[in-house]
């Protein structure tokens, strides 16, 4: 069992021919992912990494049976890739871009919103189920399989949390970089939901970082889990007013701080990890006391 992706998901990358998707479309199909293709309007014809490039998503999907797409297009285009893809009716959707602007992003969101997509990002890592494939830019030589759900706003907090937790022997069931701008596609919630229901996840472990109120959303939810979480949040000595690393990752009036998100989960009954090294020991605590 896996959410989201697992080897019948069929891929394509929007974007393929450019410098950053072909090189990622390598290290997807390295690592198991089942591609089918690749979309870049002009280059219908030809081929990258031996898998066939359209003109659009709608063609791309009638010719391979598509259901999950990767967005490597630079930001002035990004959002329409993403509306492309939603409206060819692709139910899974990564967008790796980072810069796009907040106003061509709500406009994506109702796309998206409409045709019922789910999408991960943008200004995301992408996902990965060990074991099963990658779609984005994770790497993937990092992960095994387990029984560790992971969700994190942060890409690189995401690489050093899996290495110590696979250093530690403890595998992952899947692992979903959600992104850092102000309004991204899907949040802790949607995901917390997907782990909740899933056999194989036993424990989770939710990174997030200052800025916004997903995670204090998220321990509204997490209230009513029956599955342990394990919480680590960045940003804790950040200036306000000052955005830091990230888009969204801005404290603005009383809001958005670290303080009130450790605080939030705390009530949750959430342990949370005052330096990611901790983090192990507390996801094994957790799955002793399952």
């Amino acid at each position: 069992m896996s959410i989201l992706l697992d080897n019948a998901t069929r891929v394509i990358v929007q974007g393929i021919t450019g410098r950053e998707g072909h090189y990622h479309t390598g290290n997807m199909k390295a690592a198991g992912t089942t591609l089918v293709g690749g979309v870049t309007p002009g280059k219908g014809g030809t081929s990258v990494e031996g898998l066939p490039v359209f003109d659009t998503v709608a063609e791309a999907k009638a010719a391979t049976g598509a259901n999950a797409t990767c967005i490597f297009v630079p930001p002035p285009g990004a959002a329409d890739a993403i509306m492309e893809a939603a409206s060819a009716d692709i139910p899974l959707i990564v967008c790796i871009t980072e810069g796009i602007p907040v106003i061509d992003m709500t406009r994506a969101m109702l796309v998206v919103r409409e045709h019922s997509s789910l999408l991960i990002g943008p200004n995301c890592p992408g996902m990965c189920t060990p074991g099963q494939g990658k779609i984005g830019i994770i790497p993937y030589q990092i992960f095994k399989p387990g029984p560790v759900g992971f969700i994190s706003r942060s890409g690189t907090l995401t690489y050093e949390v899996v290495a110590l937790l696979t250093e530690a022997g403890l595998g992952q069931s899947t692992c979903i970089g959600i992104g850092g701008d102000p309004i991204i596609g899907s949040t802790f919630v949607d995901h917390l939901k997907l782990f909740e229901a899933d056999p194989q996840t036993k424990v989770v472990v939710m990174c997030g970082e200052i800025g916004g109120s997903d995670e204090e959303d998220a321990a509204e939810y997490i209230k009513m889990m029956s599955k342990p979480v394990v919480a680590f949040v960045s940003g804790r000595t950040a200036p306000p007013g000052k955005r830091m690393g990230h888009a969204g990752a801005i404290i603005s009036g009383n809001t958005g701080t670290a303080q009130g998100k450790v605080a939030a989960l705390q009530a949750a009954r959430v342990p949370v990890a005052d330096i990611i090294f901790d983090i192990p020991g507390l996801v094994k605590e957790a799955l002793t006391n399952e």
